[in-house]
């Protein structure tokens, strides 16, 4: 199953009469696909995304009192806690955003306000149901703007008194639409209307306050008169300028927003990274009242509250939240204990070996090797990575971090960027050629750099 058909098996909340739903087997299954290792993780999220449809299944009355499981991912940096998070959120087409609690401080100092993963979440779910209506509508919308670049075509200028030119009659208004749709016309210009982008109004609000801003910046903005302009463009540029435009306007905006805050309220996906560093530790004194702090704005979202954004009120209730954090110095049980409350389910993530970067630079299909493949094939020259060349990546990068701080397998981007750097940059001029890396080009490239403890800690 490709990732564009699990999408279309996962099952709309809303929809009962919608595709089959998967089951946690099959979501571990599509996760396997992108990341390697950490079954438990990926059992956990996965039994977290059923339990949202089996809530949807059970009485009304019963429904509103059974809450999410909120998750706590501890594990080093780079293993896979973000990706499995954000996959998660694809296979469910569900609201998601990303956020880092050290960002977030509490209420009175300078910082971002805890309740703007909720205004981000709401406005990240309206740019999802805006998308979707619009291909909805894509087929009216070109047909639309077919019409008017027919017009456009019969219209073509003035005639010798300066008015305008009639339409062409009879049968002259299909011929052209023939030729439209057969591609005879793409090299012919026409002139079109379209409306003007309006110039942005900035504010600075304080901070807390970045809700107004948006507010007064809309305003401004809707009170500054539309203007068009006339632009002369070839045919096929001007049919998808005005299918744009055409989409725009068929797609009701309203109900884009109630869907959205409707998913949001009961599909949301927030995950909170760095949540150990918002954990009090006794031993650094004040700065713990702020981290503190912050996990009490926090607790009110995480437990269930109402949040007032610009496009209306949000609840809480139902949102799924995943925390991560590496836990190298604070760990789970000095985050308050309401906090540590609502993340009942806690998985530990495994660090990552040399055997699982063989794994992560071949199995996954957007696996690191795969990529670079696919960027030098645009410059027609091949790439191919021998077994023993993956090999010897895998053990240099798995010995980088041993030695330094341990990123886990962003280390790989790190040492395949410098083996590479050399054919990256001259690749345009190495068009039809094969380039084959193999054990001893990997050595030949990274040892020196690797044989020196300071070299490697600055470059790998």
């Amino acid at each position: 199953m490709n990732e564009t058909g699990a999408l279309a098996a996962v099952h709309d909340a809303s929809d009962q009469n919608g595709p089959r739903p998967m089951t946690p087997r099959e979501v571990v299954s599509e996760l396997d696909r992108y990341i390697v290792g950490q079954r438990d993780a990926k059992r956990a999220v996965a039994i977290a995304l059923r339990n949202r449809w089996r809530r949807q299944q059970v009485p009304s009355d019963m429904r509103d009192e059974i809450t999410p499981k909120n998750i706590i991912l501890i594990g080093p940096t780079g293993v896979g806690k973000t990706e499995i998070s954000r996959r998660l959120a694809r296979l469910a087409q569900a609201p998601f955003v990303k956020v880092e609690a050290s960002k977030f401080t509490e209420v009175g100092y300078v910082g971002r306000d805890v309740e703007s993963i909720v205004r981000d979440l709401v406005e990240g779910a309206i740019g999802l149901v805006r998308e979707e209506e619009r291909a909805n509508v894509q087929v009216r919308a070109r047909e639309a703007a077919e019409e008017r670049v027919v017009d456009a075509l019969l219209l073509r200028g003035p005639t010798a008194d300066g008015a305008p030119r009639p339409p062409d009659a009879g049968g002259t208004r299909d011929k052209i639409r023939r030729k439209l749709r057969d591609g005879d016309l793409d090299e012919r210009e026409i002139e079109i209307e379209l409306p003007e982008t309006q110039p942005s109004v900035e504010f600075l609000a304080p901070q807390g306050m970045e809700e107004m801003g948006l507010n007064l910046k809309e305003m401004f903005s809707n009170l500054m008169p539309k203007k068009t302009s006339r632009r002369t463009v070839k045919v096929p540029e001007a049919l998808e300028l005005l299918a744009t435009e055409e989409a725009n306007r068929l797609v009701d905006m309203e109900r884009v927003t109630r869907e959205a805050i409707r998913r949001v309220e009961t599909t949301g996906i927030v995950f909170i990274d760095e949540i150990d560093k918002i954990a009090g530790r006794a031993q650094t004194g004040n700065v713990d009242v702020s981290r503190e702090g912050v996990q009490r704005d926090l607790l009110p979202i995480v437990e269930g509250s109402t949040i007032q954004t610009k496009h209306g009120p949000v609840r809480t209730d139902h949102v799924l939240f995943i925390a991560s954090g590496a836990f190298h110095v604070a760990k789970p049980a000095d985050l308050i204990p309401e906090f540590q409350g609502r993340f009942p389910i806690r998985v530990e993530l495994e660090a990552l070996s040399r055997a699982d970067f063989v794994r992560i630079l071949t199995e996954p299909q957007n696996a690191l090797t795969k990529q670079y493949e696919a960027l030098l094939a645009t410059e027609g020259v091949r790439l191919e990575f021998s077994e023993d060349a993956i090999e010897e990546i895998a053990r240099i990068a798995a010995e980088v971090n041993d030695r330094t701080e341990n990123i886990g397998a962003r280390r790989l981007h790190t040492v395949l960027e410098r083996l590479l750097d050399g054919l990256l940059f001259d690749a345009p001029d190495r068009r039809g050629q094969t380039f084959s890396v193999s054990a001893e080009h990997v050595r030949t490239e990274l040892e020196p750099i690797l044989g020196s403890e300071d070299l490697s800690r600055f470059i790998l």
